[in-house]
């Protein structure tokens, strides 16, 4: 079974210039843990809202790809949005769910996807360009470069253990994550 942190370490590894933005906890920790950078836009406590973030990111900066990484229990809460997405069919997004098929946050419970329901399959329904379902190290390494590269809208759900990591926090202060993002991606613009 595929280690969490190391999936998110292998994902970021070569990321480039991509937006990256994370669903709450584990997601938010093992992109901090690769490497903080002010592409990130770490969402601490908006469950469910990741997807329809980078959405509304891709359409604004659709010369940047724009990379959301989450959990399955926040894509659970959010499903709504894999439709929107769809129907927008943003060429520069993709969404990554890593999926240990439970609710890290409180207290590991099993999500719906450890009793079989299928992320992918409802990504591809919605109308995904692209879905795919990972589970092994070389299948690992042969979406990566597609997360960054291959017309969007992409959806891979990552199946991980559910082997507890160290914490790795980023910055908790919400305005200033939002502040270095917004001058990363705008400069002095963002201060007017």
């Amino acid at each position: 079974m595929l280690e969490r942190r190391a999936v998110v370490a292998r994902i970021l590894k070569d990321r480039g210039d991509a937006l990256v933005v994370t669903g709450l906890g584990s997601t938010t920790w093992d992109t901090a843990a690769a490497g903080d950078n002010p592409n990130n836009l770490y969402l601490w406590g908006g469950m469910g809202g990741a997807a329809s973030c980078g959405l509304g990111l891709a359409l604004a900066q659709p010369e940047r790809r724009v990379l959301v990484i989450t959990g399955d229990g926040e894509m659970l809460m959010g499903l709504g949005s894999l439709a929107t997405v769809a129907v927008q069919k943003p060429a520069n997004l993709a969404v990554c769910v890593i999926d240990n098929e439970r609710y890290g946050e409180t207290g590991m419970q099993r999500t719906h996807t450890a009793f079989g329901v299928d992320l992918p399959a409802m990504a591809k329904a919605a109308g995904f360009k692209t879905s795919a379902l990972v589970r092994t190290k070389p299948e690992l390494d042969g979406i990566v470069k597609k997360l960054f590269t291959a017309p969007g809208p992409l959806f891979v759900a990552i199946k991980v253990s559910t082997d507890p990591v160290p914490m790795v926090l980023p910055s908790r202060d919400g305005a200033w994550i939002l502040r270095r993002f917004r001058h990363t991606l705008l400069g002095d613009a963002a201060d007017e």
